[in-house]
């Protein structure tokens, strides 16, 4: 089992997943990439602090693995490794799972953390794998539905107001002065018609006495 464990620490480095040493696996750490810190079982009391004040900066398990440094720095490619930061969540939990099914009572808690992280972290990349294709396919998101206006009672017309008028201008409406009225002509009134058809009547049918 523990060569199981250490052919998958292998594989993991051969991915690019493993952050090897003191220093390399602080600035992991701190760049929140680290998903668990390995400490060999040999490691010195200052090196074991040092991860454990890793794990917290980076909020990552620090677990201390069953091998020495010289078998877990071969498993690596080096002569000597005291610590070792796996950045794959999938790798991590892998790695984990198998420790708590060689000590189950040491590691089984850890390996349980791990698994809730490795879903989350699946759902997470599921979900932006399908934005992706949304994007692909040209799809938008979906506008929220808005409730219709409530119906808005009919409104009166306004009347429109008059235009003001010009001088001279009767209001609309309004009946001219002398409407209906016979023009009159000059010179020719009733008084000048009444004399002539008097002088006519004088002139033919009176008789003066001397």
């Amino acid at each position: 089992m523990t060569e199981h464990i250490l052919s998958m620490i292998g594989l993991a480095k051969k991915a690019g997943q493993v952050a090897i040493g003191e220093e390399p696996v602080g600035s992991a750490a701190r760049a929140k990439d680290a998903r668990v810190i390995l400490v060999a079982q040999d490691a010195a009391a200052g090196s074991v602090r040092r991860a454990m004040s890793f794990g917290q900066t980076g909020a990552c398990l620090c677990l201390t693995v069953p091998f020495d440094k010289d078998r877990l720095g071969r498993a690596l490619g080096r002569t000597s490794c005291a610590m070792a930061a796996i950045t794959d969540i999938g790798f991590a939990e892998a790695i984990v799972k198998k420790l708590a099914a060689l000590d189950p009572e040491r590691y089984a808690p850890a390996a349980q953390r791990l698994e809730v992280k490795a879903l989350r972290a699946a759902r997470r990349r599921a979900e932006q794998a399908q934005h992706e294709k949304n994007l692909r396919r040209g799809k938008k998101k979906a506008a929220p539905v808005q409730a219709a206006p409530a119906p808005q009672a009919p409104q009166k017309p306004e009347k429109s107001a008059r235009r003001p008028r010009r001088p001279g201008q009767r209001p609309q409406g309004e009946r001219p002065r002398f409407a209906g009225s016979r023009p009159v002509h000059k010179g020719k009134g009733p008084r000048k018609k009444a004399s002539k058809e008097s002088n006519h009547k004088d002139g033919g049918g009176s008789i003066w006495v001397a």
